[in-house]
């Protein structure tokens, strides 16, 4: 790879820390690194100085393997929680990027909006990223619409730690007796977690537990197949997930009918059939208009979208004080 003008993409989540630099063209691949671990995040949000100890040797890395004389034309940081905890981020990181790296064009965006502009581009349309959460995001290229993304104890209906949490429920019954029980799931929380009384110790006092209830997410899919109770519960989760689809696709503009490309991102859906099978006819039913299409590529190319768009004609997703962050311009 030559050494000339490059773009930033970062993507930072509860998995870690990823870092791309890519050309302006997109004509060769980006170069890309790992960090060691999660940015930590406290009572503000995402630790804007933690992002950085880690981002600025990640940077100067890939500037390295670029080649002397390269420049970084332009960055975007997708941060999870940016959406509603965002405000060190925003307050911090456009003068440090400008002191350290020389970056004047900056966009700070949710990771939903990253995740957007990985699998649609700059096109209007919806999508829905799954994983231990769940978050809808649609725009018609004027205004964002976003649905539900907000965690395990108040949303995130259908994703990960919900369908976890409802097939250990499930399980749970059947150990007391109760209704709505399932023999086979209690048996596969016997499997992966020991007996069930030593569950709630397990569970309760950890600070990642929405992880550990999407942890047996997979579980219950493997289970739909023989279970109905396990068919039951994905039924339901894919009910939720067209809900938060149909809430957010752009409303038609004219008399005539109008589709909307729904891209469907994230791990959750790794799961195939016993979830997609379900959805497919939830969306049929709740939002007819509705084209599903593949997503195009993961949040950390659609950070370097972003970032691209920065350097060239500005971009086309709409600016948002806390979705899509640019300053001087938001």
């Amino acid at each position: 790879m030559s050494a000339g003008t490059f773009v930033l993409g970062v993507d930072s989540g509860g998995s870690g820390l990823r870092v791309a630099l890519g050309p302006v063209d997109a004509k060769t691949p980006a170069l890309t690194v790992a960090c060691a671990e999660p940015v930590r995040t406290g009572a503000d949000g995402m630790d804007a100085g933690h992002l950085l100890e880690q981002l600025l040797p990640a940077v100067r890395g890939l500037l390295e393997q670029a080649g002397s004389g390269t420049t970084v034309a332009a960055a975007a940081i997708g941060a999870a929680g940016m959406a509603t905890l965002g405000g060190q981020l925003r307050a911090l990181l456009p003068d440090a990027l400008a002191g350290s790296l020389g970056v004047r064009r900056l966009a700070l965006a949710a990771d939903a909006v990253t995740a957007y502009a990985g699998a649609l581009g700059q096109r209007p349309g919806a999508v829905v990223a799954g994983g231990t959460g769940l978050i809808a995001l649609g725009t018609d290229l004027t205004s964002w619409r976003r649905a539900d993304g907000w965690g395990h104890l108040l949303g995130d209906s259908g994703g990960g730690a919900w369908i976890g949490r409802a097939g250990l429920d499930a399980a749970m019954r059947a150990h007391d007796g109760r209704r709505g029980g399932s023999s086979v799931l209690l048996a596969r929380l016997e499997a992966v977690f020991g007996p069930v009384s030593g569950l709630p110790g397990l569970l309760y006092p950890r600070t990642d537990r929405p992880a550990l209830l999407a942890s047996f997410a997979p579980e219950v899919g493997a289970c739909a197949l023989q279970d109905e109770v396990a068919a039951g519960i994905l039924r339901e989760a894919a009910a939720h997930i067209a809900e938060a689809a149909a809430a957010v696709c752009p409303r038609p503009t004219g008399s005539r009918h109008e589709e909307c490309e729904v891209a469907l991102t994230g791990g959750l859906f790794r799961m195939g059939e016993p979830l997609l099978g379900p959805l497919r006819g939830e969306l049929a039913q709740q939002v007819p208009q509705a084209r599903v299409v593949p997503a195009k590529g993961d949040p950390l190319h659609g950070a370097l979208e972003i970032a691209r768009t920065l350097a060239g004609p500005g971009p086309r997703l709409p600016a948002h004080p806390s979705l899509l962050f640019v300053p001087g311009v938001t």
